[in-house]
């Protein structure tokens, strides 16, 4: 329950603004075990009330507001309260086992009835109340009860994956947007340069200096990166429609997205990754539904072996019948009834044997869960250190090759180098530059897969890394 405490205390206002919470009758208080926020701290320091402002016509979004609007819009979010509520309300049907159970039954008819000498038609009414309640049940109810707190438990912790799961979702989306339109500036500025290089090809082939073949290749050049921007052009559309689906939104939706603000990779990390693969096997919320599945199948066993012993019930009721053909009745009864499972066809013996297996189940789950955390914190911390390098050597590749494009090309124009030199050097530059940024935007992604793997992704997460332009703030 470790998420459950940290995520927020606001999801109930949350809920109510978008009509899923509507305040049913809880005489248990069950709403009060569950999460209290399906968005919780990940939106802490947004410094309004959450999702007061979850449009996004006519707004400049930076990625808090990504994240915000994402996790109050998008359906999964929603679907994990809802579910988390439906155990509560199971939890409710098994606090409701303690109580005592009343029941009334009434009639009145109009009863006609044939003889030999005749028939006779008379009036009949009756009334009645009947009230148990369970004494004793060798731990049933306990075992019942027990299994459905747990069951909630883990509801509550998939509440808080979903969460990191939206989050990162928003997050990814959001800087593949700006990757793919650093693959569309550089298409641009790759056609702008071939496009250069085509008019010096065709300069110096007017002139008389130039060779039929230099013209041809520069135009085949150019062609190929036109059609390189087209197709960027197409995938920065696609990421779009990524982006606002996230978000809950059409595809075709209209939003206004501000540029994460420029940040490099720190020089060294403060832990290693043995520390993160600890602490993410404290915090990861699928590994503690994990462990409270485990426990309500354990009181899954107790529930099924009790079921098999005796139940020892209180019982009264109250009879009241009149007619018109006989006197007024009334008749109380009141005892105490043991009921003992004599033999049930062996079903409780394989009930209990499915809820020992059930255990066994869960409790291989959790372990092929824990490796599959330390794996995935393995993983992203490597894809972190990975990005962190490639971003360093973009930098140096960039440069390189900015100088050499410049190079290659002045020699061309002033006769002493050639054409396929000039089209090597700037295909390169095209490379280097969506090296560059892709290396950069990878970074933020890999960064914050980091943060998810470890179940720690929040706001604080992103919020170094947001725009100082923000459509909400």
């Amino acid at each position: 329950m470790t998420l459950v405490c940290r995520i927020g205390t606001w999801l109930i206002p949350l809920l109510a603004c978008t009509g899923v919470y509507a305040g049913p009758d809880d005489t248990f208080s069950t709403l009060d075990l569950v999460s209290p926020s399906v968005v919780g701290s990940a939106l802490s320091g947004i410094g309004e009330e959450p999702c007061s402002h979850v449009a996004a016509d006519g707004l400049t979004l930076a990625l808090p507001d990504i994240v915000e609007r994402a996790l109050c819009n998008n359906p999964q979010t929603r679907e994990a309260w809802a579910n988390a509520r439906f155990q509560a309300a199971q939890y409710g049907v098994g606090r409701s086992a303690y109580l005592p159970t009343i029941s009334g039954t009434g009639g009145a008819s109009l009863n006609n009835a044939h003889s030999g000498s005749g028939s006779r038609t008379y009036n009949q009414e009756n009334a009645g109340v009947t009230l148990g309640y369970v004494l004793y049940d060798f731990g049933a109810r306990d075992a019942d009860l027990e299994n459905a707190r747990q069951i909630l438990a883990a509801a509550n912790a998939t509440q808080d994956a979903t969460l990191q799961s939206v989050f990162l979702s928003a997050v990814q989306a959001y800087y593949q947007l700006f990757a793919f339109q650093a693959v569309v500036d550089s298409a641009r500025e790759a056609e702008k340069s071939d496009l250069e290089s085509l008019n010096a090809a065709t300069a110096r082939y007017n002139a008389g200096v130039g060779t039929p073949a230099d013209k041809l290749q520069a135009q085949t050049a150019y062609s190929q990166v036109v059609l390189n921007r087209v197709r960027a052009e197409g995938d920065f559309r696609n990421a779009r429609g990524v982006l606002a689906n996230v978000m809950g939104l059409d595809p075709n939706a209209k939003i206004d997205v501000a540029p994460p603000a420029a940040l490099s990779p720190p020089e060294r990390f403060e832990q290693q990754v043995d520390g993160f693969i600890a602490e993410a096997r404290r915090y990861r919320p699928d590994l503690v539904a994990a462990e409270a599945q485990i426990k309500a199948a354990q009181a899954g066993v107790e529930a099924a072996k009790a079921s098999g012993k005796p139940t020892v019930s209180l019982s009264t009721s109250l009879d009241f019948a009149d007619s018109s053909i006989s006197n007024t009745s009334r008749n109380a009864a009141f005892g105490v009834q043991v009921s003992i499972p004599i033999f049930t066809g062996y079903n409780n013996s394989y009930r209990i044997r499915a809820a020992q297996e059930q255990v066994e189940v869960r409790q291989a789950q959790r372990e092929k869960l824990s490796l599959q955390i330390a794996l995935d914190v393995w993983q992203a911390y490597q894809n972190l250190i990975t990005e962190t390098q490639a971003v360093r050597s973009s930098q140096d590749l960039l440069a390189s090759a900015t100088q050499s494009e410049k190079v290659a090309l002045g020699r061309y124009k002033a006769g002493v180098g050639n054409i396929l030199d000039v089209l090597t050097a700037q295909s390169a530059l095209a490379g280097a530059r969506q090296q560059r940024i892709q290396a950069l935007y990878n970074w933020y992604i890999a960064r914050a897969g980091l943060a998810q793997s470890m179940g720690r992704l929040d706001m604080a997460t992103v919020n170094e890394h947001s725009s100082s332009q923000s459509g909400s703030n």
